[in-house]
């Protein structure tokens, strides 16, 4: 709930203003329980499997796949499943702007303001690991956070960065299949969720953050393929950020057309006559509401860019003949990593040792490369396995080339807790099931007593890999990286 007493004035007039006979329901909104929702992670369980090990109830999100309501005493946040990556915590309206991206397996795909990662993970879900994602975040921070949440999930297909959008549009110009715009905002719609944005909020931010979000949208246009597709978003309620916005950036990109909203007939209708400029579509917007759906509010925008037909089933048959290919690729290739694009013939013997280490040390099985083609990437003493649709990344701040897969330590090798949070129960043949107690435990940064084990484990707890331990002398090392722990309540 929110202290509609707090509310600052001028945004209440404005909102009474605009909405007529529903300002009534509107307001009063805002002395209900605000709701909560997650996500399931699709690349580490099926729905089916989810239900059945999540220890607290919960209720379907109508206009997201992954979507769920819970109740705020589960505190899901404080739970092992969670720092293993069995789901992401997200407001749920926020769910609706992936939805309208609509992404696929095999795409290229720029979430160009990305943190903290709610909707890059669930991009990468719908990707599946095919294909090439990039996830930007300006400010190096929310970028290193940003991060953290592409590793928990046990996404290898990612690249993180951290730059300007007119450096990656002078970088990857006409690139990307699909393009993300959750754009900055004045944030009307987390008023119930954050004390510090309604006190931030005035007229004048309202005015500034439309200027940077054209400047952005401007940027993010040049990125798109012909044919491709642009999605805006927002969590405020104002038109000027909203249809305004949009209305701005078509008058400036003729090549640009709004189309329908996938799920769009549950969320209500852009409103034209909220802006000056008469701007064919811009009902096709769509609106969510917290006084007419469960979730905090949001504003999305659809566009397609002109130039090959594209079409959603297009689309469709297009995916299926990508995934013939890589198919076929991978099948025809020596089963093990490629050296790094650019690389020496020492980064050829690199790859021998990688796959020796993986194979012989950790017991990772062919399952798992056949899942995640890439070429290693070695930085200083890191190796990670960078994307194969990656282009060159010399110029651009890199948090996150890929998945990082281990370090390199004089004449030998230590697994990355990235490699192990990319694994399933059947990727690994040295691995260990732990109870809830134990992975309690484990995640504090304690060692676990061991009878037979020796040398490198992958822990799981539910069929949701913790992380790696080293079995030596009857004890479980712990390697779970020590910035990472933390204290959970025991059930």
């Amino acid at each position: 709930m929110c202290d509609k007493n707090r509310l600052p004035e001028a945004y209440l007039a404005r909102m009474e203003l605009l909405l007529g006979s529903e300002y009534g329901a509107f307001f009063k909104s805002y002395g209900e329980r605000r709701q909560y929702g997650l996500r399931r992670n699709p690349l580490k369980i099926t729905e089916e499997a989810f239900v059945k090990v999540m220890p607290f109830p919960l209720q379907k999100i109508s206009w997201a796949r992954e979507g769920y309501y819970y109740d705020a005493v589960s505190r899901p946040g404080s739970h092992v499943l969670h720092e293993a990556g069995a789901y992401y915590i997200q407001e749920p309206s926020a769910m609706a702007a992936v939805e309208a991206l609509a992404p696929g397996p095999g795409e290229r795909i720029l979430d160009l303001c990305a943190a903290p990662g709610g909707k890059t993970t669930q991009i990468a879900g719908r990707m599946q690991g095919e294909g090439l994602l990039v996830a930007n975040e300006v400010i190096g921070e929310r970028a290193q956070i940003l991060s953290r949440n592409v590793e928990r999930m046990g996404i290898a297909n990612c690249v993180v960065c951290s730059e300007k959008p007119e450096r990656l549009a002078a970088l990857f110009p006409a690139f990307f299949d699909r393009v993300l715009v959750d754009a900055p905002c004045s944030g009307e719609g987390m008023f119930r969720k954050e004390e510090a944005v309604r006190r931030e909020w005035s007229e004048e931010a309202v005015r500034l953050c439309a200027k940077r979000q054209a400047a952005i949208l401007r940027e993010a246009a040049k990125l798109v393929r012909p044919g491709g597709v642009l999605v805006y978003s927002t969590c405020t309620f104002s038109p000027e950020e909203n249809e305004g916005t949009i209305s701005a950036f078509l008058r400036e990109h003729e090549t640009y057309t709004i189309e329908e909203i996938p799920c769009g007939a549950l969320f209500s209708p852009g409103r034209a006559d909220w802006i000056k400029e008469e701007t064919p579509g811009i009902e096709r917007c769509g609106r969510l509401w917290p006084h007419l759906l469960q979730g905090e509010g949001h504003f999305v925008a659809r566009l397609r860019r002109r130039g090959e037909a594209k079409t959603e089933e297009a689309g469709s048959g297009e995916r299926e003949a990508g995934a013939e290919k890589r198919v076929e690729r991978r099948q025809g290739r020596e089963k093990s990593f490629r050296k790094e694009r650019h690389g020496t013939i020492e980064e050829a013997e690199l790859c021998k040792l990688v796959n020796a280490f993986m194979t012989e040390e950790l017991g990772i099985g062919e399952g798992w490369r056949q899942k995640h083609a890439g070429s290693l990437l070695r930085f200083k003493e890191q190796i990670y396995l960078m994307p194969d649709e990656m282009p060159p990344l010399a110029g651009i701040r890199i948090l996150r080339p890929g998945l990082h897969l281990m370090t390199e330590k004089k004449s030998r090798f230590e697994p990355a807790h990235a490699l192990a949070l990319s694994l399933g129960p059947d990727d690994i043949g040295k691995r260990r099931a732990v109870s809830y107690a134990e992975a309690v435990a484990w995640l504090r940064g304690e060692s676990l007593p061991c009878q037979e084990e020796k040398g490198w484990t992958a822990l799981f707890y539910e069929g949701f890999c913790l992380g790696f331990g080293k079995a030596s002398g009857g004890q479980m090392k712990n390697h779970y990286p020590k910035g990472l722990r933390k204290s959970l309540e025991n059930p």
